[in-house]
């Protein structure tokens, strides 16, 4: 019982934090905003049907007007809030805000599972190559789209993702085993050789030079609500079943052999725990680039706080990452940093990736020299 409540209290106070975050980080901006207008403004989209009316309208169907049924609603929430706010936060802001969060909450789970399943405190999501892939399919689809049957940089980067991860626990697997080791070292090669094939698409992308460069570091930028659509879905499942995996991570921590005499199948334990961070990953790479340290940096301050166990560790983590994004993004977009006293130092306007690598490699170093990064 105790376990229970401790998950619920550690949850819904990083909950409490992500929605103060992402309040702060839409108030924020060349144009600042009241917190409590921004929060009513929020309220006005939240589509609650107060009532419902029946219509009909006229759709034109190879040039002959069709008659359809309609629906009609008025929302609870009807706040006055002047309409450039209203447009700022909910169409401007709040479509890159929303996508922050979904790829640091998808990046956070799928790093913490990653460091559980190869007990190790450098995992991350892109050690097995997934981050390469979708950069290689990102940056083919820039640079070369008609080479790109089925078209969009996101599923080109999403595809690419997943079948790295299925080639390399190809080359790992034999005899219906996959040792840990060589799954590590096949996916260290294949990241070498795709970098290699991004490196030479780069060369020869020409014009689209800069925009797969920027991809590549990682950025926010132009964020939309399909955006939101395309990796949301996947990332809520997807992190909604590996939850239920939580014990057999736990398990799994103690070693193969004991994991097996416990009753854990463990190969397809295994396999399924890789699939499903995989396509996590990939969700969240595939509409956002390659964001490094948010995968490694921020299940390590979790594991500090609230222990291995996965059960608090993967749900808190993933909350933990969706604030640590919002709040790093923000920092990539202000262009200046406020302090108190009137102060205010200018930073320069840069994919989000580069922050979060500027913040967690020093902090990571701090772990390091505190003696704080234990293996897991």
């Amino acid at each position: 019982m105790v376990r229970p409540i401790r998950t619920a209290s550690w949850s819904a106070g990083l909950l409490a934090v992500l929605v103060a975050v992402v309040v702060a980080s839409a108030a924020l901006g060349a144009v600042r905003i009241e917190p409590l207008v921004v929060v009513m403004a929020i309220l006005n989209r939240v589509v609650v049907p107060s009532g419902l009316t029946f219509g009909s309208s006229t759709l034109p169907v190879l040039g002959v007007g069709i008659t359809a049924p309609t629906l009609q609603y008025s929302t609870v929430f009807a706040f006055d809030v002047p309409a450039t706010h209203q447009i700022i936060v909910t169409d401007i802001r709040l479509p890159r805000i929303a996508l922050a969060a979904t790829v640091g909450f998808s990046l956070a789970a799928a790093g913490t599972v990653m460091q559980g399943f190869f007990r190790n405190p450098l995992a991350d999501p892109s050690i097995i190559g997934v981050s390469s892939g979708a950069a290689a399919g990102a940056v083919a689809a820039i640079a070369f789209p008609a080479l790109i049957p089925f078209g969009g940089l996101h599923l080109s980067a999403f595809v690419g993702a997943l079948g790295t991860a299925f080639l390399v626990y190809s080359i790992a697997t034999e005899g219906g085993r996959t040792p840990v080791a060589t799954l590590l070292l096949a996916g260290i090669a294949i990241q070498a050789f795709l970098g290699a094939m991004i490196s030479y698409m780069l060369v020869h992308s020409g014009d689209d030079l800069r925009q797969a460069v920027i991809w590549m570091m990682g950025h926010l930028s132009n964020s939309t609500w399909s955006d939101v659509r395309f990796a949301l879905p996947v990332t809520l499942v997807g992190v909604a079943v590996l939850l239920t995996y939580t014990r057999e991570m736990n398990v799994l921590l103690l070693g193969e052999e004991d994991a097996h005499h416990l009753g854990v199948d463990v190969e397809r334990t295994k396999l399924l725990l890789l699939a499903l961070a995989s396509i996590v990953t990939a969700a969240g790479v595939a509409v956002a680039g390659v964001i490094g340290f948010v995968g490694l940096v921020v299940p390590h301050i979790m594991r500090l706080l609230v222990g291995p166990d996965h059960r608090i560790l993967l749900p808190t983590s993933a909350l933990a990452g969706a604030s640590f994004l919002v709040a790093t993004d923000t920092i990539a977009r202000l262009g200046t940093l406020s302090f108190p006293f009137g102060l205010e130092v200018s930073t320069p306007i840069v994919p989000v990736g580069i922050i979060t690598a500027a913040l967690g490699a020093p902090f990571f170093l701090f772990l390091l020299t505190r003696r704080e990064v234990h293996s897991v």
